[in-house]
């Protein structure tokens, strides 16, 4: 996502013409007039709305579609809400900004969120006044852009949702106010202990939140992004769960947000997705043939896996029945980590292994992965391979 975010903002500063050694040909540099004006505008802008003055937030904003964009935000508690401008190229009567806007949501965010922005400004009589703002190149649409944001604040979690009732929204915080102490009691790292979900209004709007096609993410409940370490719902998907399907993926997804400061581009996506699955399941008084149906018929079938799975087995634009065995098998690892060795080892190998996970498995394990993958193996069919009820138990994230 950092990297994602920098490409994005490298883009707009390109298509301004503000990159180093392109200011000239009509760029405002900061210390002219144009430019001290408009970064004051814009500047005052987004202080009225920081302020909630509404009338000194229209009268910088011409758009048509002011007041609407004012009001999307009037339920999110902001803490923080500022464009911060990157660059200024003027045009005539027009001026064009590079932005960024950083806010933090009151008693959630730490530190600021960060987005690209574009906006544009007009010249009349004399003033400058805000015509445009959209994302930056790249970048991705916020939940206020979507529409008017209503805010539920549970004990531990705070839901935002566009296009949602309020009790499903306050279903929502309730579910994600459990997940918050069922993962501290599993993970000892220190964290927030509290969680931010967004529930947009479709399947499409998530897509467009998280900036991927909407099939990306059609068998997908909710995901997990940073920064701001946001879990963002599909609530069509969501819809469809029952009440223990919705509490394994809250408690799924805010276990991400735990772990984040101990997860790294070195830490397998079976650990960490394993992780947050044994997480979730780990008291619910699930079986092993029913929490991992599909992985289990593969091991009836004769047909188990022989290797922990790969990053790309967890694309959820693949065969279902495929990216099921992937989680199912990823959780069984897990599991078998901290029952044949004990949670702390279980702890103190994910956090190992976001240096190295080879090294983990040697100085935390005592084992290599290919030792540990046969263990992983036996384990699977001593677990799933006794004609158990993995079939007609289903998903267990539908019930």
């Amino acid at each position: 996502m950092v990297r994602t975010g920098l490409r994005a903002l490298v883009g707009l500063l390109l298509l301004l013409g503000l990159v180093a050694g392109c200011t000239a040909g009509g760029t405002a540099p900061a210390g002219t007039d144009d430019g001290r004006s408009v970064r004051r505008v814009v500047a005052d802008w987004s202080a009225a709305q920081l302020a909630r003055d509404e009338a000194r937030y229209l009268s910088l904003d011409r758009r048509p579609e002011a007041r609407t964009a004012y009001g999307n935000l009037a339920q999110v508690p902001l803490a923080a809400w500022e464009y911060g401008v990157l660059g200024v190229k003027r045009e005539g009567n027009r001026a064009f900004v590079a932005a960024e806007l950083r806010y933090r949501l009151a008693g959630y965010d730490g530190v600021a969120v960060t987005s690209p922005r574009e906006l544009e400004l007009a010249k009349r009589d004399g003033r400058w006044y805000v015509v445009s703002d959209r994302p930056g190149a790249g970048a991705h649409p916020q939940l206020w852009d979507q529409g008017p944001v209503t805010a539920v604040r549970g004990a531990r979690s705070l839901v935002l949702g566009v296009g949602q009732g309020r009790g499903t929204l306050e279903g929502v915080a309730e579910t994600a106010d459990r997940a918050v102490p069922e993962v501290t009691s599993a993970w000892p790292g220190k964290w927030p202990e509290r969680v931010v979900v967004q529930v947009p209004s479709s399947l499409d709007a998530m897509a467009a939140l998280l900036g991927s096609p909407a099939g990306s993410y059609g068998g997908m409940a909710a995901v997990t992004t940073s920064p701001g370490d946001r879990v963002t719902v599909n609530p069509g998907a969501y819809g469809q769960l029952g009440a223990l399907g919705r509490q394994v993926v809250l408690t799924h997804e805010t276990a991400h947000v735990a772990t984040r400061g101990a997860t790294t581009s070195h830490t397998p996506l079976w650990l960490s997705e394993g992780f947050a699955d044994w997480v979730a399941y780990r008291d619910t008084g699930r079986t092993p043939a029913q929490v991992a149906p599909a992985l289990a018929r593969a091991v009836r079938a004769g047909t188990a896996p022989t290797r922990l799975p790969a990053a790309g087995e967890f694309s959820f634009a693949g065969d279902s029945e495929r990216l099921a065995r992937a989680y199912e098998s990823a959780w069984l690892a897990n599991r078998m980590i901290e029952q044949h060795w004990g949670r702390d080892k279980l702890i103190a190998f994910y956090e190992a292994a976001a240096t190295s996970p080879q090294s983990a498995f040697a100085n935390v394990l005592g084992t290599d992965e290919q030792a540990f993958t046969a263990d992983w193996r036996e384990y699977m069919q001593e677990q799933l391979g006794g004609g158990g009820s993995g079939d007609g138990e289903g998903d267990e994230e539908n019930d």
